[in-house]
């Protein structure tokens, strides 16, 4: 059966579908339309689809204000903008993936509700039909597996914000077929981003790098080594780095950085590199999540911030 699904070129991508219209799903569905594609974004629920285009709006409305401001009229703007609209459609419907020869997954880090969605898919879309993931630290090998075709399934990890980021992990499983990365190689060039390649293992690139890299700074701060201040001016000015470690885990959230790393712990204890920190446990057990709560290491105003209070001129 999955012989039978086995294809020597790399089939061409016209139509693609987005599972999840939230923070990363608005911007891969907008990114795709914006390069041409004709996509669908797949939620839930009406209420959850309906707030998924409401973001999907919102960007393309500073889409509009940038066009003007690098030198297009109104009204050709106007125009850009509504062609990369008639582009996007929603759905709450998985039937209308039946087309798509894309398939791109962008919701919760939860095996038990991406497997049974990837088994379904898997029975109604058609049989050439690309799998994708936009997990940052899960398994690509078994949501492959789930889905009935893993020599067809990859992850695409794209990077937040996806208007802007220009990097997207290819991951590539034992079974991932060559015709599925060169695939997903031009998908990717065609919308603009740089694609790196690597295998399927914990956290891919740059998540395997970053999250024991602020684990470390954590730990620092836990045993008394430094100051949170002092370790995020030493790596942005001796290590050139734009943000440091602790500042960085308050700006991702410490709910999401727990997660990756209990992940990893649960799953690879032999790996002396995961390792969950005390202090990050208290403070997600406490609430205090970083910018999206107003509190975690560092003082912060706003969830949309992008820097905690006390750097504020």
């Amino acid at each position: 059966m999955l012989g039978k699904r086995m294809f020597s070129t790399a089939p061409e991508i016209k139509k693609v579908g987005v599972v999840g219209m939230g923070l990363m799903g608005h911007g891969i569905a907008q990114t795709a339309a914006q390069a041409g594609y004709q996509v669908v974004g797949l939620e839930s629920t009406p209420e959850a689809l309906e707030k998924g285009m409401g973001l999907f709006d919102k960007s393309m409305a500073k889409v509009a204000k940038s066009l003007v401001k690098k030198g297009k009229s109104e009204d050709e703007a106007k125009e850009i903008v509504a062609e990369t609209s008639g582009r996007m459609q929603g759905s709450t419907d998985r039937g209308a993936f039946e087309d798509c020869d894309l398939i791109i997954e962008a919701i919760v880090e939860d095996y038990e509700v991406k497997n049974p969605l990837w088994a379904d898919l898997g029975r109604i879309c058609q049989p050439s039909t690309i799998f994708a993931s936009n997990t940052s630290s899960l398994s690509i090998t078994k949501q492959g597996d789930a889905s009935g075709r893993p020599e067809q399934f990859c992850g695409l990890h794209y990077f937040n914000p996806v208007q802007l980021m220009r990097l997207v992990e290819i991951v590539r499983t034992d079974h991932t077929s060559d015709a599925t990365i060169e695939a997903a190689q031009g998908f990717v060039k065609k919308i603009g981003k740089t694609a790196v390649n690597c295998k399927d293992t914990p956290g891919f690139i740059v998540n395997r790098l970053l999250v024991p890299y602020i684990t470390q700074a954590m730990l620092m701060v836990e045993r008394g080594d430094a100051t949170p201040e002092d370790i995020d001016i030493a790596m942005r000015l001796g290590a050139g780095h734009p943000m440091g470690p602790v500042h960085l885990s308050d700006y991702i959230g410490h709910d999401t950085c727990l997660f990756i790393n209990q992940g990893w712990v649960d799953n690879f204890p032999e790996e002396p590199a995961f390792i969950v920190p005390e202090n990050l446990k208290k403070m997600v057990g406490e609430g205090n999540l970083g910018r999206k709560s107003g509190q975690g290491f560092y003082e912060w105003e706003s969830p949309v911030d992008s820097v905690p209070k006390h750097l504020k001129k």
